[in-house]
């Protein structure tokens, strides 16, 4: 609980680990220019309200565990740290022309994965054990059929047991 961040109107504790790696898998950050690139992701991150949980520069690819604020996907992350440092450090850095010619210093993809502290199947099983709640729009539980998902079995909406979704 002591993990969650807050917005004006949310709670949230979003953590993604992201890689991402050099066109070419060229190694050449190293020395000042993985120095910058480490102060121009923290700058990038204040900018957007991102938390730095921790995070390494290897010669070839970066590694960041990251929390981010719920109105930011991972591509508009990406989009931000990949197109700003790229601008950035091939400006501030003339030998990087030579070695990355076609303007594009990263690669085009990157990994994404999420992380915390709550399991698959705790939240299926919480899910699970909310029989009798109902909702606060005052409305009926979600229409149609549900599927239970170790068995793949159809279930009716108006059945008497609680349903998995």
């Amino acid at each position: 609980m002591e993990n969650y961040r807050t917005g004006a109107h949310t709670r949230f504790d979003i953590k993604y680990h992201f890689v991402w790696v050099r066109k070419y898998r060229k190694a050449a950050l190293a020395g000042p220019v993985e120095v910058r690139l480490r102060d121009l992701v923290r700058e990038i991150c204040r900018t957007y309200n991102i938390e730095i949980l921790r995070g390494a520069a290897s010669k070839d690819h970066v590694h960041v565990l990251l929390s981010c604020p719920p109105n930011l996907s991972p591509s508009k992350v990406m989009q931000a740290i990949k197109g700003k440092t790229f601008r950035k450090l091939l400006m501030e850095f003339r030998h990087l022309h030579k070695q990355y010619w076609g303007r594009h210093l990263w690669a085009r993809g990157y990994f994404v994965a999420t992380s915390g502290t709550v399991t698959d199947e705790v939240i299926m099983e919480y899910i699970r054990l909310q029989n009798g709640t109902q909702p606060d729009d005052g409305g009926d539980d979600f229409p149609g059929d549900a599927i239970v998902s170790e068995g793949l079995q159809s279930v009716a909406h108006d059945s008497p047991e609680p349903t998995a979704l």
